[in-house]
């Protein structure tokens, strides 16, 4: 065992520090096993002269040293100051600790650690200077936890906050709700730095024990560290000082405002902040009005067009409880006289202060209503100060007194000057992002589906909720596209970020999800290439200086055919879609976990599930599972509960989950797609095996004739006839294997010719001298929409056709008959 294999000390200061001293090992015979280079360096002693000696030849000590020979250490060691001779033969004093050490091999080993006698005196002097401070210091010191607990405080502390201590000076655990120690403490660790603040004090005779005078109280927080970094709690000094100076009232006033004031981005909540700091210290009455609208996303830049003054009552408080001096509701226009000081303050941008109101002032003899609110009060001083911030006003403060026996002065004029002008930066602020806000929230809005589309395969509910204000609009889409052959892809997904960045960029992914969906690729490879286009979105971010550094997104991608019941599902770090069925539990779908969007890299997968015809599927994004108030795991016990029994209308499903999973104001955007499973009556669908004999292509017609007439479609016989030659042909002449012939007769008329060729036609302008390359252009012409899809065997090539307009309200295909009695 060497010094190596020892547990180093936290303590830097401590002179026998393992990772500084002067350090010797010793058998449990008495014999040196290590002799570090600051022993050779502290005694002039080479290792190799020393190793295997006594330890006693080297350190005599008639105390420590000869009770470690004699194997009678005590548990705990022993320390103390011994005086060795050096290599030279002189007398060095030293600073000794013997501690026994375990051994692996099951053998006791002893340390000795050794500082020189300067360094021994600096510690000891540091300790009881440290001990002094702590215990007879006049200012209060204690010691917070990570959990905000005390773990030490001084008697000063103590008596300062009220705090109970026991016999180990430890303060009582249970504690009332956060006070001035633990809010400041908390920000300390919140923000790992210093912080400071004065208070002022109103002492409390049940909790101090006697009454005393107001006064101020300087508090500091600072975080404690270990040597790792790891902050191990919050370190507290307060220190209380008698306030006779008015000027220090006022600072610490402006230093409460500082804290108090735009604590939110909510311009309402700010402008409340302000007029609870004035009153009832500077102002008997406050009342902030602002300019052009009541709302955050109003321009203050913008002058009234109606000839008014613009002014809006944003919030007002009074000392009496009744309110008697308030004329305009809040969120109502002020109306003021065009002499009035607030319209003053407005032209000219500066304060002003007036003397008493009484029935000779001009300006209130043209505003009756207040003439009869006011008088009365016996307002004796009246001072107005503009809200401006970067370079324009946004409103102004108005604020009496009557109570208060003395005249706004100077020194207030200075102070609610430096109050307002505070309090304008954070208005503006809360402007700037409520316009931003509503920016982003416009933005994303638009690009969201307005209406989805109403198909036979499912029937769809869907909800949209953005982020609380603060927390800025997100990137979560949904989408719901009719594909081919019946079937509907069905999409969530939820772009990384808030803001513009992030509305612009869902919208770019939703209109590529949109067009590869179109070319009917499988939810794996669909989302492969999503992947590949967010990661080129990501290196554009990153070469932009205004974007955003990180772009991602997650989505989930399910495909559902309602001929065979059948759906497929991928995603991409997104959660699982939950399943309501008819007759079982409602279930969380197992599908393969793909990496989010933008990491590249990995392969996704799909699974396939039977769904039962009027089961419910949900797909939503992340934050309504992972709202504030609950873990992931509730969250979807929850979405499990809310979804229970799908015969009910999808609407109160989607009322149902938004109630039970997300808060008033949801720190996330939450989209949800609901939609309940249908099946297309097998009446609907006709499927013939086409033999690849010429004769063949005439009996596809035939038939396809044969099962229109069945169907009442006469008027469209032409045109099928026309699509099923050309595509039958073109897959007799250029493709191999079974060739299959389907009619789906749903919303529109779906003609499909399918063989095992993996060779896709493409369409092309034929010239006047050609033979052939018209066929699939004439397809072009007479179908609505035409494409390819590829399948495990094969391809499939489809053309799709209106109804005639007498058969365009085709019955809805027959669902499951609702639950009979209670849910």
């Amino acid at each position: 065992m060497g010094v190596s294999d020892l547990p180093r000390s936290d303590s830097v200061t401590d002179p026998f520090d393992l990772a500084t001293a002067a350090l010797v090992m010793v058998d449990a015979s008495g014999l040196i096993e290590c002799w570090t280079p600051q022993a050779e360096k502290l005694l002039g002693h080479a290792a190799a002269d020393v190793v295997g000696q006594p330890v006693s030849s080297v350190l005599p000590s008639p105390e420590g040293l000869s009770a470690l020979i004699e194997g009678r250490l005590v548990a705990d060691g022993w320390e103390g100051r011994v005086t060795v001779r050096d290599h030279g033969g002189d007398d060095v004093r030293l600073g000794l600790r013997v501690r026994a050490v375990p051994a692996r091999d099951g053998d006791c080993r002893w340390l000795v650690a050794l500082c020189g006698a300067d360094a021994l005196n600096r510690w000891e002097l540091g300790q009881a200077a440290l001990s002094g401070l702590l215990t007879q210091s006049p200012i209060g010191v204690a010691v917070l936890d990570t959990g905000l607990h005390y773990e030490w405080l001084n008697e000063v502390l103590a008596t300062m906050e009220g705090v109970p201590q026991d016999d180990g000076a430890r303060p009582a655990r249970e504690r009332a709700p956060l006070g001035p120690v633990e809010r400041q403490a908390g920000r300390a660790l919140t923000t790992g730095h210093a912080l400071s603040s004065v208070e002022h004090v109103v002492p409390r005779p049940e909790t101090t024990g006697q009454p005393g005078a107001e006064h101020l109280r300087l508090r500091s927080s600072f975080p404690l560290r270990a040597r790792s970094g790891a902050t191990l709690g919050v370190c507290q000094t307060a220190v209380d000082f008698t306030d006779h100076d008015p000027s220090r009232r006022r600072l610490l006033l402006v230093n409460e405002a500082s804290e108090r004031i735009g604590t939110t981005l909510d311009l309402g909540r700010t402008v409340q902040e302000l007029v609870e700091i004035l009153v009832p210290r500077i102002a008997d009455f406050a009342a902030v009005d602002l300019l052009d609208g009541p709302g955050p996303a109003a321009d203050p830049a913008r002058r009234p067009r109606d000839g008014g003054n613009g002014l809006y009552r944003a919030a007002h408080l009074s000392i009496r409880p009744d309110h008697p001096e308030v004329v305009v509701a809040t969120g109502a226009p002020a109306r003021y006289p065009d002499q009035s000081p607030q319209n003053r303050c407005m032209a000219t941008g500066l304060t002003i202060r007036d003397a008493a109101l009484t029935a000779a002032t001009p300006w209130l003899a043209a505003d009756p209503l207040r003439q009869r609110k006011l008088l009365p009060l016996g307002v004796h001083s009246h001072m107005v100060v503009p809200l401006r911030a970067r370079g324009v006003t946004a409103g102004v403060v108005t604020l009496l007194r009557w109570e208060t026996p003395e005249p706004f002065d100077d020194d207030d004029q200075l102070l609610v000057e430096e109050l307002a002008a505070r309090a304008a930066v954070c208005v503006d602020n809360a402007r700037r992002f409520a316009r931003e806000h509503s920016a982003a929230l416009a933005l994303q809005t638009s690009l969201l589906p307005p209406v989805l589309p109403d198909l036979s395969a499912v029937e769809v509910a869907y909800r949209y909720l953005p982020a609380d204000a603060e927390a800025g609009v997100g990137g979560d889409w949904f989408d719901v596209i009719p594909l081919s052959g019946s079937r509907v892809a069905l999409v969530v997904g939820d772009v990384v970020g808030h803001g513009i960045h992030a509305a612009a960029s869902m919208g770019r992914l939703r209109a590529a999800v949109q067009t590869l969906a179109d070319i009917d690729l499988p939810p794996e490879e669909l989302l492969t290439h999503v992947d590949d286009l967010v990661q080129r979105l990501s290196e554009e971010a990153e070469a932009a200086e205004d974007g955003p550094l990180v772009i991602g997104a997650t989505c989930i991608y399910a495909v559902y055919d309602p001929i065979v019941r059948r759906l497929r599902v991928a995603r991409a770090g997104h959660p699982g879609p939950a399943i309501a069925h008819m007759s079982e539990p409602v279930e969380i779908l197992d599908v393969p976990a793909g990496p989010p969007l933008g990491l590249g890299g990995l392969p996704f997968e799909s699974a396939e599930f039977e769904v039962e015809e009027g089961s419910v599927i949900a797909l939503f994004t992340d934050g309504l599972i992972e709202a504030s108030d609950h873990d992931v795991d509730a969250g979807l016990e929850r979405l499990c509960f809310a979804l229970a029994h799908p015969d009910r209308p999808l609407e109160e499903i989607c009322d149902t989950m938004v109630r039970t999973l997300l808060p008033d104001r949801p720190p996330d955007d939450v989209a949800i797609l609901v939609v309940r499973a249908r099946s297309l009556d097998e009446e609907r669908v006709a499927s013939w095996d086409i033999p690849s004999t010429p004769s063949a292509v005439s009996e596809a017609r035939r038939k396809a004739v044969e099962q229109l007439a069945r169907w009442g479609l006469d008027d469209m016989v032409f045109t099928t006839e026309l699509i099923v030659s050309e595509l039958v042909t073109n897959a007799m002449r250029h493709a191999h294997g079974p060739i299959g012939l389907r009619l789906i007769y749903d919303r529109i008329l779906v003609c499909e010719v399918s063989d095992a060729s993996n060779t896709s036609p493409r369409l092309r302008r034929a010239r006047f001298s050609d033979e052939g390359g018209r066929g699939l252009f004439l397809v072009a012409q007479l179908a609505q929409r035409w494409g390819t899809r590829y399948t495990a065997h094969g391809k499939t090539i489809w053309a799709e056709q209106p109804l005639p307009a007498r058969a365009v309200d085709v019955p809805d295909c027959p669902g499951p008959e609702p639950a009979q009695g209670p849910l």
